[in-house]
């Protein structure tokens, strides 16, 4: 498919039939323009060949890289009122969203590696090869601060306070919280900068640390791309995406021995700040329980 089918025609129908908003209209265009792309990735010829499978994998891919429920339920609102305009128009004779279920986020929460798991995927990354001690960087720094991919995606240098081995994470709401990050992802980030990021960096590159070959920072979906890719090449068979990094390393941490309250200052959780005495943390205790119960703080296996 060159396009998706009546795009255009349908389009015209939300504004001058179901008479939606012009923004509503526009939510649903990048919708679809996502979808498409999708399909594209997936070799998908023609609109009959969706099927209610692929399309429920491709909910699960906006869960793994960071949708908000809001921005899915919305992409599904969608997809369905598409799906049965073009089966009204004769496009495609089964609507294949007529059984997809809304997704709840307990059925979607990743799966948990091992620390081994972890290891050999990080291990198997190619550093001779463009990009990949850029990745290496990446998914260290995903498993060492358990950052959402959304703020992965937007770290910038300023963040990084080197000496304190700290990194300032900004997340919901722009709130601030600091994260220990240990000495072994530091280590690949000085790494990156000192060998890929300076052929990547072009004259318009901000101070983004993870950048993609077009010299920008890398977007939600390209991460999870990248994730996908180690992980196929390392031989690991459970479902992985970037999420599955940032829970993996707060069950390590937990498993390690760490406290709930602790680990969930790290991630950042809303609810933390419900009662008083999560409302502050000090940052020498947190870089405490960093360096005793996570793998990978101080360059041990």
């Amino acid at each position: 498919m060159n396009e998706l089918p009546y795009f255009d025609t349908f389009l015209s129908y939300l504004r001058l039939e179901k008479t939606l908003s012009e923004n509503t209209v526009v939510s649903y265009r990048y919708d679809l323009q996502r979808l498409f792309s999708f399909l594209t990735q997936h070799r998908i010829k023609k609109l009959a060949d969706v099927r209610p499978g692929l399309l429920s994998r491709y909910i699960r891919v906006l869960f793994d890289i960071g949708f908000a429920p809001a921005s899915i339920q919305r992409t599904l609102a969608s997809m369905r009122s598409y799906f049965a305009f073009v089966a009204a128009e004769g496009e495609i004779a089964k609507d294949p969203t007529e059984l997809l279920e809304s997704p709840r986020n307990s059925r979607y929460l990743p799966s948990v590696l091992t620390v081994g798991e972890v290891e050999t995927i990080l291990d198997s990354i190619d550093l001779n090869r463009r990009g990949g001690v850029r990745d290496r960087a990446m998914l260290e720094t995903l498993y060492a601060t358990g950052m959402r991919v959304s703020e992965l995606a937007s770290f910038t240098y300023e963040q990084i306070i080197f000496d304190d081995e700290i990194v300032r994470v900004f997340g919901k709401g722009s709130k601030e919280r600091l994260v220990p990050i240990g000495k072994v992802a530091l280590h690949w980030i000085d790494e990156y900068y000192k060998t890929d990021r300076p052929g990547l960096a072009r004259p318009f590159t901000d101070s983004t640390v993870f950048l993609s070959y077009r010299g920008r920072a890398i977007s939600r979906m390209g991460i999870w791309k990248i994730v996908q890719g180690h992980v196929k090449r390392a031989g690991v068979k459970k479902t992985v995406s970037p999420h599955t990094f940032r829970h993996s390393f707060a069950t390590h941490l937990l498993e390690g021995g760490a406290d709930l309250r602790t680990v969930q200052e790290m991630l950042g959780h809303a609810n933390i700040v419900t009662t008083e005495i999560y409302t502050h943390v000090d940052r020498e205790y947190l870089k405490e329980v960093h360096r005793t119960f996570h793998p990978r703080s101080q360059g041990g296996r």
